[in-house]
């Protein structure tokens, strides 16, 4: 806001050829440098290639003049002294799959957006992905349903109301149902008819919009951001960066930096649509000159106050998959991932917290390393069925949530191609914008906050181990035989060039109801002796039973039991006869199977980030 004008900022989105900066210069009464496709290439192709910026200025309803605090409505110049001003500023993005990047930087600095829709074709591709970009970042949505001039007149109204129907269907399960839908044509004929024909419905449009919009909550406190969308020189004048104003405020003299190349400039005049002003805040559209900068430097990106941003190689963030994205969101795969108003490649690893935590209320403004979370192979959602083994158990690996149930919050570790500059706490959207552009298929994967960058380029060995990410690893094997009352051999936990020695410590449940723990390695083909504490040695203590045990009695109180003994005689009565015992079995000769077998469990967790690769179970 400056003077009396309050800014708004209104979203032209949808797909190419439905006529949205034909709508936006039917609105606009100023024009930016850069609006209308004024580009000689936008000309020479006919569509849109970049953000263009325009505007048009409504008298304040009454309803919204209680909202402004009364220094706020002092007179400027403007149309009418003291009349206080509704300015809004129309945000015209391209429609061309090709350009979504552009499409995305446009939607997070709009309060409004109009979704415009060829009333002759309906939703098509890249209208849905705006209005996807537009629940992410938007709260507001008015639908045109441009070029009605196009429809034969006596059939005019049905058709439209019919397209009507089918959007209001559209908008039912979205943030935006029950949206307004108003029926406009911005240039009856197309873009060739002369400029005498008048666009229809732009009054009861403008009406609509004035109705529609509140008053966004705007901050002047904190550093100044901005987001810079074109640049050009002024001969004689300077360097002119212009934008929007993402928070903080600005006023003449002040110096900005341009993070990115790591320079610092001082602002030597502004302007608002061609009118000079000496403060600026955020939500405001804004021209800034400077001086001894080369343009070309800088085609688009944020200037900000000196030092206040920081370049990242990596971040953890919150995220939220698009349900309209098709297939799995998996670990270590790459998207085009939109950090602010960049965007680069990143490769993720997703995590969930603890299986108890997996209803906790979640937490969108901070990242907590101090507690643990579980590795997931892949993010998880109801609609995507646990991955499974040859054995037809649940990969262990996947990490998947049991029963169909998800955890409330999930977060993920992207790792940049190449450093990025954003602010903290800004909106990332991932992309899968190298899939086919005419294929039917939304390539919006998934949406979050940046909650933690990682600013070192050494974050491998500097910052990752703070992150307690593990995997929660289960292997199975056997009882081969009985050494005595408190030891036996284990046998098909582990492959024989594993180094047993990491594991000696660890519990390992039986089948029959004993808690053991490994002792030593027993030969060299990966069989290994399991210690029973006895009562004597435990001190009675009892070891509580894995869940799932509960009805084999709830206490186990050392040693084999004379039920497991008996299962594993067959072992001990014929261990004399197959040799020397260890020397015996490491010349090749193996006891006899016992005549029950007895299976062996070892659960534990590994930490992905632990240097050491050490195992842990719970106490």
């Amino acid at each position: 806001m400056a003077g009396q004008r309050v800014n708004v900022n209104v979203g032209v989105l949808g797909h190419i050829d439905s006529g949205k900066t034909a709508l936006a210069r039917a609105l606009s009464t100023t024009a930016s440098t850069a609006a209308f496709d004024k580009q000689p290439q936008s000309r020479e192709r006919g569509i849109t290639l970049d953000l263009g910026f325009s505007c048009f200025s409504v008298p304040l309803p009454a309803r919204l003049r209680s909202a402004l605090p009364a220094p706020r409505l002092a007179p400027d110049a403007g149309p009418e002294p003291g009349e206080p001003q509704l300015q809004f500023t129309l945000v015209d993005c391209p429609g061309h799959a090709s350009l979504i990047r552009t499409i995305i930087g446009g939607a997070q600095i709009i309060d409004l957006m109009m979704l415009v829709i060829d009333v002759t074709k309906g939703m098509q591709t890249q209208s849905a992905e705006c209005l996807v970009i537009g629940q992410i970042a938007c709260q507001k949505l008015v639908v045109v349903l441009n070029k009605i001039d196009l429809l034969a007149e006596g059939k005019r109204q049905a058709a439209i109301d019919k397209m009507t129907k089918k959007m209001q269907k559209t908008l039912e399960n979205t943030k935006f149902r029950g949206a307004p839908i108003i029926p406009v044509a911005a240039k009856p004929g197309g873009p060739e008819a002369p400029e005498t024909e008048a666009p229809q419905g732009i009054s009861e449009l403008i009406e609509l919009l004035t109705f529609q919009i509140s008053i966004p909550t705007r901050d002047s406190s904190g550093p100044f951001l901005m987001s810079v969308d074109h640049c050009f020189s002024i001969k004689g004048q300077g360097t002119v960066m212009t934008g929007t104003i993402l928070s903080g405020s600005i006023s003449l003299g002040d110096s900005v930096e341009i993070p990115a190349l790591k320079v610092v400039k001082k602002v030597k005049s502004m302007q608002m649509f061609h009118m000079p002003v000496t403060t600026a805040m955020q939500g405001d559209r804004l021209g800034i000159c400077v001086t001894q900068f080369d343009p070309k430097l800088l085609e688009r990106g944020l200037v900000c106050a000196p030092e206040s941003l920081r370049t990242i190689h990596a971040a953890l963030i919150s995220v939220e998959k698009i349900p309209y994205f098709r297939g799995p969101l998996q670990t270590k795969a790459k998207f085009h991932v939109t950090v602010g108003h960049e965007t680069v490649m990143g490769r993720l690893m997703f995590f969930s917290p603890a299986p108890d935590s997996f209803d906790h209320e979640p937490v969108l403004n901070a990242f907590d390393f101090s507690r643990e979370y579980l590795f997931q192979e892949q993010y998880l959602c109801k609609d995507l069925a646990p991955a499974a083994t040859d054995s037809g158990q649940t990969n262990e690996k996947a990490g998947q949530a049991t029963d169909g149930h998800c955890p409330r919050q999930q977060w993920a570790l992207v790792e940049f191609e190449k450093p990025v500059t954003c602010p903290q706490l800004c909106l990332v959207i991932g992309s899968r914008l190298d899939a086919d552009i005419h294929a039917n298929m939304c390539r919006l994967a998934f949406h979050g906050v940046l909650l933690h960058g990682l600013e070192d380029k050494n974050y491998a060995e500097s910052l990752l181990p703070r992150l307690r990410v593990y995997k929660l690893k289960t292997k199975h094997g056997l009882v081969e035989r009985v050494i005595d009352d408190y030891n036996v051999i284990g046998r098909s936990l582990f492959k024989k060039e594993t180094n047993i020695q990491l594991f000696v410590g660890l519990k390992v449940y039986l089948s029959t109801g004993e808690l053991g723990v490994i002792d030593s390695a027993f030969g060299q083909s990966g069989k290994f002796k399991i210690h029973i504490p006895g009562a004597e040695q435990n001190q009675l203590k009892a070891w509580p039973l894995p869940s799932g045990r509960e009805d084999e009695g709830s206490l186990v109180r050392g040693g084999l039991s004379p039920e497991s003994k008996k299962m594993l005689t067959p072992t001990l009565k014929k261990r004399s006869r197959a040799g020397q015992g260890e020397a015996a079995e490491q010349e090749g000769v193996g006891p006899p199977e016992p005549a029950h077998h007895v299976a062996l469990s070892l659960s534990f967790k590994r930490y992905v980030f632990d240097t050491h690769k050490r195992m842990v179970q719970s106490p």
